[in-house]
């Protein structure tokens, strides 16, 4: 094969190599294009892997930058117009509402919402108490935790997790007062499971699936893992916990009455939040930035510069134009304006950019309408005067679940050791989300109160101080917790692709909806998307 030598006598394929080495997927494609190498944009294949466009990608290569129109403060809107604004685009973010985050939306004392149907609430909670009203955990492997430390935001510990939280099975039989930890529910279950696995294998049950030594290593694994006693039974163990914990002077704890039969363990139900910890979203160790998970878009604003993301600014129309892009909003004064740019990244729920003028055609709005609007989750945040549940209930952080409308109840993984503290009351979907939304605030509260005085007591009553509660279906330009693709249909496949100028970025744009991670992965691929166009013609 002849290869084609430069007029200093480097091949093309040595140099561009040599120009590869070090430099941004821009430069490369730009350097490609100088010798009519590069293929068009459209050519180009869904990228694996994300490299940040650079500044250097347009003054290396004698290009001028561009202008973007960044639709939603929201994670996956911030971090594409961050990352646009490091590689020198000039970028505009128009924000609907009057904060940054979208569902990473935190409450404290002063802040006021007002939803869909015109119901104002003001938060009464004290200076460091605050609710994570929408996201509130993040997996140690999410790109998030990345930005958190690119942008120097302190982080610590979320307890997602804890053996000492409670759960509440109202219809298998759990009656008030009488909540069981975690960990007695789990050495139960397991016990009785080892117990009767045990009893499989020594009766031959296993005999054609498992070998001889096998069947020994799996005893010996179910005699670990189910506390069983020497016959193989499950009698109940110490890792049930104690009801008096072991101390000194020969008091040597009290154990906990029990175990039930394995008839009345199967029976509680209790096994179903077990799966829970070993979820690959979910499994420990998880993180959460101090002072509330909005602390990453108020460090991403100053990024940006607050004088690039426009508030009380919802958009209107999206269109595409002959030389780039045209977005029609209402400004913050009430007079509509228009802002025209090279490009947008529209990061809005779908179902909200349906309501706009757009000309991006009926096949891009068939895609956006897949997405099912109206979402429900909600929660409700419970302020109190003592941390009762640390002090006489010995819960540090985590989760205790109940099969309640409420149906869980997070304890804060922050504020240890001081006076006050605030419980998320209640965290549910569906259903039992849209029945609390129903319900005026006032009526919120006095049924999170009412069903977890079964598991607190009175305190969960006599030390509540103030509340504040979210309908995420209910809240303006929002509308809903969460829209799940179908990443295989060709619609979800058309959205990749953008519309003419303008690109697509959301959680709903991503293999993992729901997630700020699937947020700032779908922004990172807009932006590579458009950048490449750029570098490419």
């Amino acid at each position: 094969m002849v290869t084609e030598k430069s007029p200093s006598g480097v091949s093309r394929r040595n140099f561009l190599q040599a120009v590869g080495v070090g430099s941004s997927a821009g430069v490369m494609f730009a350097t490609m294009g100088a010798m009519g190498l590069a293929p068009t944009a459209a050519a180009q294949p869904p990228s694996t892997s994300w490299v940040a466009p650079l500044r250097s990608d347009f003054t290396l290569t004698g290009r001028a930058a561009r202008k973007v129109v960044v639709v939603g403060a929201g994670p996956a809107g911030l971090a594409s117009a961050y990352e646009l604004q490091k590689a020198g685009y000039q970028v505009t973010v128009l924000e609907a509402r009057h904060r940054p985050g979208g569902r990473t939306l935190t409450i404290r004392g002063g802040d006021s919402e007002t939803d869909v149907d015109g119901v104002t609430q003001t938060a009464r909670f004290d200076d460091g108490v605050y609710m994570n009203a929408g996201a509130a955990r993040i997996a140690q492997w999410m790109v998030t935790m990345d930005y958190i430390r690119e942008l120097g935001v302190p982080y610590e510990v979320f307890t997602n997790m804890n053996a000492d939280a409670y759960i509440y099975n109202e219809r298998s039989g759990a009656t008030p007062g009488n909540p069981i930890r975690n960990r007695t529910a789990k050495a139960d279950l397991f016990g009785y499971v080892s117990e009767l696995l045990t009893l499989a294998t020594n009766q031959g049950a296993l005999d054609q699936e498992l070998t001889a030594e096998d069947k020994e290593n799996l005893r010996s694994f179910l005699r670990s893992w189910g506390s069983l006693q020497p016959d193989g039974r499950y009698r109940g163990g110490n890792n049930r916990g104690f009801e008096v914990y072991p101390s000194a002077w020969n008091e040597h704890g009290t154990p906990l009455p029990g175990p039930g039969t394995v008839s009345e363990v199967l029976a509680s139900r209790v096994g179903q939040y077990f799966p829970f910890e070993l979820n690959w979203e979910q499994a420990m160790l998880m993180f959460q930035p101090k002072g509330g998970m909005d602390t990453i878009y108020r460090s991403m604003v100053e990024a940006i510069g607050k004088q690039n993301v426009k508030f009380r600014s919802p958009v209107t129309g999206v269109e595409n134009t002959a030389s780039g892009v045209r977005v029609t909003y209402t400004a913050s004064n009430g007079h509509a304006r228009q802002i025209e740019a090279d490009f947008a990244i529209v990061a809005a729920p779908p179902f909200v950019m349906r309501r706009w003028s757009s000309n991006w055609g009926p096949d891009v709005d068939a895609a956006l309408g897949e997405f099912t609007a109206g979402s429900p989750a909600g929660k409700i945040g419970l302020q109190y005067a003592s941390r009762f549940w640390e002090d006489d209930h010995r819960i540090f952080g985590g989760i205790t679940e109940t099969d309640m409308d409420l149906s869980k109840i997070w304890y804060p993984s922050y504020g240890y050791g001081e006076r006050k503290g605030l419980v998320i009351g209640y965290y549910n979907t569906g259903a039992n989300a849209r029945a609390y939304a129903d319900m005026t605030p006032k009526q919120r509260e006095l049924r999170a109160v009412e069903q977890g005085v079964k598991i607190h007591g009175e305190k969960y009553r006599t030390e509540l101080e103030s509340s504040f509660s979210i309908a995420w279906h209910k809240v303006p330009y929002i509308e809903g917790a969460w829209a799940f693709p179908n990443t295989q249909s060709a619609g979800f496949k058309l959205l990749q692709q953008g519309a003419g100028n303008v690109y697509f970025a959301g959680d709903w744009m991503s293999e993992i909806s729901a997630w700020q991670h699937g947020a700032f992965w779908s922004a990172r691929y807009a932006v590579q998307a458009l950048h490449t166009r750029v570098m490419t013609t």
